[in-house]
């Protein structure tokens, strides 16, 4: 059952928040897979929770639409009490004294917390490969990584280890695991949530997002992380929008199954009455030439002191990928950001007529874990993984990925910044037409 779905029958009576916990506690026991996918559970907190939630539903107190559903963590948000090492050894034994704000808020609206979920080193990789941790397994292909930062995350959900899960998304690390594992993703808007209590990688960058098996429960889920009224849905069609494809980079190279998977959704979106236009933008082709210095110079700033001290607990293809960064002076950096906001402004403008772009979500399918021990196959193959997600952070979009049927391909949908209600609409009618 969906997030949705789940709340819905507490809602009514029919599922007991507290027999519903057990149930993923149980599942949690007897997967073999828990321990490649969560780094710590909670099962005292999730009881706890789950106990307080059954009187609410009973007095009629219900706080939220998803009050009493059991949830997951990626392990960067601050859980007061409770590890949060952010998948690095450099971090390992960091316990906060207080809830991150997101969390706080999840707790207040009745959530359930099962535990905190892997995640690559520092998130700086797409691909979910963490020798110094865990790589959790692709839902497809045991033998395959899941796709990051938030590997855990996605896997949780998809596995049937939570019903839903919160992440980030600094490059596409919400969008890749999501599309490789069938699941849908939001990538939120650059400021639109808190993340005060977050373990940074890029602070310019990083986004809050859920990981969900609908658009329903993504758009509960933010609704409920930011207290408010969720986004009606109802309604919601493809007639007469107007779906862009991007044509710039986002096509390049992609793998067959790839390529098959988004012909596929232009064809469901056509016959659900979409207008489908194709364009370019040289705003895309020369932010992708930013993303060098102004990804690494921020991220070796906040970290480079503490890798430098302790160099060895990091996977050499992640250190050296944050070590890239001392590279570039200051003036590089405000240079590279001072350009991206007018290529911003100009891809909004660009934009401003169409209801979403499209692209492929990830351009290729999720590699085997054996081939990323090789450290230039992994620099490679993390680069191609993170292509067109970054494109959404790059251009300060809100983006949503779908899973289009095809086993680990997803399509997503590009809108402009703080348009999260009507991409959460659009995206309700193109998973119908989907399905």
């Amino acid at each position: 059952m969906t997030a949705a779905g789940l709340g819905r029958g507490i809602g009514a009576g029919k599922i007991d928040p507290v027999e519903l916990t057990e149930c993923f506690l149980s599942a949690l026991d007897d997967s073999s897979e828990t321990p490649r996918i969560y780094a710590r559970t909670t099962p005292g907190t999730a009881r706890a929770e789950a106990e307080v939630a059954l009187k609410r539903a009973k007095d009629g107190n219900r706080q939220s639409a998803l009050d009493g559903v059991p949830v997951s963590w990626k392990d960067l948000f601050d859980t007061a009490g409770v590890a949060t090492e952010a998948g690095s050894a450099l971090l390992k034994g960091r316990v906060p004294e207080a809830d991150a704000p997101i969390v706080a808020a999840g707790r207040m609206a009745g959530l359930v917390s099962l535990g905190k979920t892997h995640l690559t080193e520092l998130a700086f990789s797409g691909l979910g490969y963490n020798p110094m941790t865990a790589s959790p397994p692709c839902v497809n292909d045991p033998d395959a990584v899941s796709g990051g930062s938030s590997s855990g995350a996605a896997t949780s959900v998809a596995f049937g280890l939570a019903a839903a899960a919160m992440g980030s998304d600094t490059g596409g690390s919400v969008r890749v695991p999501a599309a490789w594992n069938d699941l849908v993703g939001l990538k939120t808007t650059h400021g639109r949530m808190s993340l005060k209590g977050a373990v940074p990688l890029a602070e310019k960058f990083d986004t809050p997002g859920p990981l969900t098996r609908s658009v329903e429960d993504a758009a509960l889920m933010l609704s409920v992380l930011e207290g408010r009224k969720p986004t009606d849905l109802a309604g919601a069609s493809l007639d007469g929008k107007t779906l862009a494809v991007l044509d710039t980079i986002a096509l390049d190279g992609l793998a067959s199954g790839v390529s098959d998977g988004f012909e596929q959704s232009l064809k469901a979106f056509e016959r659900a009455g979409a207008k489908i236009t194709r364009f370019s933008s040289a705003e895309v082709e020369e932010a992708m030439g930013l993303a060098g210095v102004l990804y690494t110079t921020e991220a070796y700033a906040i970290w480079g002191e503490t890798i430098e001290a302790a160099p060895e607990k990091m996977f050499p293809p992640v250190r050296e990928r944050f070590r890239a960064g001392a590279s570039f002076s200051g003036v590089d950096y405000v240079r590279a950001w001072r350009r991206l906001e007018v290529l911003r402004a100009g891809f909004t403008a660009a934009t401003a007529g169409f209801d979403a772009v499209m692209i492929p979500s990830v351009a290729i399918l999720p590699p085997k874990i054996a081939d990323l021990a090789d450290d230039d196959y992994f620099t490679q193959t993390n680069l191609m993984a993170l292509r067109n997600t970054r494109i959404g952070n790059l251009m300060g979009s809100c983006a949503l990925t779908l899973p289009t049927g095809i086993p680990s391909v997803g399509v997503s949908l590009v809108g402009a910044p703080m348009t999260e209600e009507r991409l959460l609409r659009l995206g309700v009618a193109a998973e119908a037409a989907l399905t």
